[in-house]
């Protein structure tokens, strides 16, 4: 059996659509629909049904992509290696959020940037990554959410713990870290509130973490820059939730302070995803395998 039909195959199915398979895999689309219509010929059996929107696979579609999928992705890691041995002679396009990717990710990456692999990163959010790599507009994608369905894979890459920071004259003014701990959520809510978006997701993640309770103050400093809210903060425009590998710096020179400490601080999980099977190329894989050894400090 031709591995180019079988290949095709693997792709629509985790694509979903033959369309998106077909824009992956550099054909036509009609290139694609006459390689599964081959294979469905070679099979004797229907291997998708189509619906309005792509395509949905049928019972032996399902059996035969789990039989095949692992087998697949290994014999195209081996036909890649074997034409690709020079995988530093490569493009890397990574997306993420931008202030991940600019202090931790592109920092990991640079030894292999200077071994000669090239990197082109692009930022959005979640959805906009998963959409892009869908598409092929991205190789690896750092987020904060599992992608759903069958063409995107993800790891686990690390965790960022939260803090809820304040200039230090706020701090003052409050009464310091043990009195947010003795009257609990109370004392915040009259305070300003820097965030990067006006629904406060950072702070409402953390209020219903540490306080159990929502935010009652709307927004006074919107910024959609973590990096930017870090720099309103510590100027004194207000409170601020941050990752502590982006605030912990101005932690240790007491640019800001830290105005609680819960015994388990809210965690959030960052992934590497890709489409599923291609780490078969050699700079991907290279460059996933480096930022999950990195990720071991972070």
């Amino acid at each position: 059996m031709d591995l180019a039909l079988l290949r095709t195959f693997i792709t629509v199915h985790r694509a979903g659509s033959f369309t998106r398979a077909a824009a992956l895999l550099g054909l036509s689309q009609p290139a694609v629909t006459s390689q599964i219509r081959t294979l469905e010929r070679q099979l004797g059996r229907p291997l998708f049904v189509r619906q309005a929107r792509g395509v949905r696979p049928t019972a032996v579609g399902d059996e035969l992509a789990h039989k095949i999928a692992p087998h697949v992705d290994a014999l195209l890691e081996i036909t890649e290696a074997g034409f690709d041995e020079q995988w530093a002679n490569r493009t890397l396009h990574l997306a993420g959020p931008p202030e991940f990717t600019a202090l931790r990710a592109l920092p990991a990456l640079t030894p292999l940037v200077a071994q000669g692999l090239a990197v082109r990163v692009t930022h959005g959010t979640a959805e906009d990554l998963f959409e892009g790599l869908a598409l092929g507009h991205h190789d690896l994608a750092i987020t904060t959410s599992r992608p759903r369905g069958r063409l995107l894979a993800a790891t686990p890459l690390c965790d960022e713990e939260h803090v809820l920071v304040a200039a230090p004259r706020w701090a003052a003014r409050l009464g310091g870290a043990a009195v947010v701990r003795d009257k609990g959520v109370q004392v915040l809510e009259h305070l300003p509130v820097v965030e990067v978006h006006e629904t406060l997701p950072f702070v409402t993640r953390y209020w219903s973490a540490v306080f159990d309770a929502k935010p009652l103050a709307a927004g006074t400093v919107i910024a959609p820059d973590l990096r930017a809210v870090l720099a309103c903060v510590a100027a004194g425009a207000g409170i601020g939730v941050l990752p502590r590998y982006l605030c912990g710096d101005a932690l240790d020179t007491g640019e800001v302070v830290a105005l609680a400490d819960p015994p388990v601080p809210p965690l959030r999980t960052y992934f590497l995803v890709v489409r599923a099977g291609t780490l078969a190329h050699p700079h991907l894989a290279r460059a996933h395998e480096w930022l999950l050894r990195a990720a071991v400090s972070w």
